[in-house]
């Protein structure tokens, strides 16, 4: 089957109810018996066909009740309100696991998992991210609030930094460990605490991780 090609770069924070290190990473059952996250984007440069996605931002929420694997979840997009009408189809499509080879990418994969789809919203998005660094501050007036800090040492409170490398993955290949926290009044609402944050650098296509 033939598909829309399509490419991003961008940076991502995602904060989920996890402990530390997540064990979703390693197909592992997630820490609470249940999964919710938090994922804002920052697109440094992308296009859908010939829709540009330059500088573009977006956000993904989704929750499951038991693991993600296990299905009957819920998801929710927000997208940048500065995209015209073809970069928020655009933009959807890609979030939603479209034009893209199966089991390719991180949305792809969820969208297989999801029995409800909230319709997306078109917001203003606030979304400053060091992926060195650990830290982020993601915010969706009246909807998203969001943050990241780097981990912390029980004892000292020096910042402690850990790496998650997968070479075969279908999100990242590298990503910083961190700690999140996150509030969401929008269709999912979910409130997370001093849990998984992830940040990372992607570069993600039609056919899935360039590398």
């Amino acid at each position: 089957m033939a598909y829309v090609e399509w490419e991003i770069i961008a940076r991502e924070f995602g904060n989920c109810n996890c402990d530390y290190g997540c064990p979703c990473q390693f197909n592992a059952l997630p820490t609470h018996g249940n999964c919710q996250a938090v994922v804002g984007y920052d697109i440094s440069a992308g296009h859908f066909g010939d829709t540009q996605l330059d500088g573009l931002r977006a956000v993904y929420i989704g929750k499951w009740p038991g693991a993600v694997h296990e299905g009957n979840g819920e998801m929710q997009v927000i997208i940048d309100e500065r995209a015209d009408d073809a970069q928020r189809e655009a933009l959807r499509k890609i979030l939603y696991g479209e034009e893209t080879d199966p089991g390719t990418t991180v949305w792809n994969v969820f969208m297989t998992t999801i029995t409800k789809v909230h319709d997306p919203l078109y917001a203003q998005i606030e979304f400053e991210v060091d992926i060195d660094a650990r830290r982020a501050h993601l915010r969706v007036p009246n909807l998203i609030e969001g943050s990241g800090e780097p981990i912390r040492n029980p004892v000292t409170g020096a910042e402690h930094r850990a790496r998650i490398e997968l070479p075969n993955g279908f999100e990242y290949t590298v990503a910083e460990m961190g700690s999140g926290t996150s509030t969401s009044s929008a269709a999912i609402p979910m409130e997370l605490s001093d849990s998984y944050g992830q940040f990372a650098h992607l570069h993600l296509s039609t056919h899935g991780v360039v590398r």
